[in-house]
């Protein structure tokens, strides 16, 4: 029941994070362009892409453990890449960096708690386990 609430409210950011990537000015590209991405414009595009895919069908609960893998993929480079606060000179720009980037990790978190969620289904690796255990003692 619960994950009727949290997994709408997981997605709701996801969809606004890739949609503001989509109007965004350039900064995300930049970010992208000094890592070393061939086509950052591209790349940034298809993150938000994803985020907004992924994000819907987290909301719709359509898929969530693969949906939540997915925007899981797209936590990381974001954090690391946006909310950089230990290169922050300035102390409050590294305290509202950090912020972020604690707040990404949570994100992060809840993204890998809906992967690992089954709704109260047996994991395919559980029933393989449990099958093959039938299969040899027969």
């Amino acid at each position: 029941m619960l994950q009727r609430l949290a997994r709408p409210l997981l997605g709701i950011a996801f969809i606004d994070s890739g949609v503001a990537a989509l109007r965004d000015d350039g900064a995300r590209t930049e970010r992208a362009r000094r890592l070393g991405v061939q086509d950052p414009q591209q790349a940034t595009r298809a993150v938000a892409a994803v985020q907004i895919g992924a994000g819907a069908l987290l909301m719709l609960n359509r898929f969530p453990r693969l949906a939540s893998l997915a925007l899981a993929a797209t936590v990381v480079p974001e954090a690391a890449t946006a909310h950089a606060f230990w290169s922050q000179e300035d102390k409050l720009s590294r305290g509202n960096e950090r912020s972020m980037f604690v707040r990404d990790l949570g994100l992060l978190g809840g993204l890998l708690v809906s992967v690992a969620d089954t709704g109260g289904r047996e994991s395919i690796p559980h029933r393989a386990k449990r099958t093959s255990k039938k299969v040899v003692t027969s």
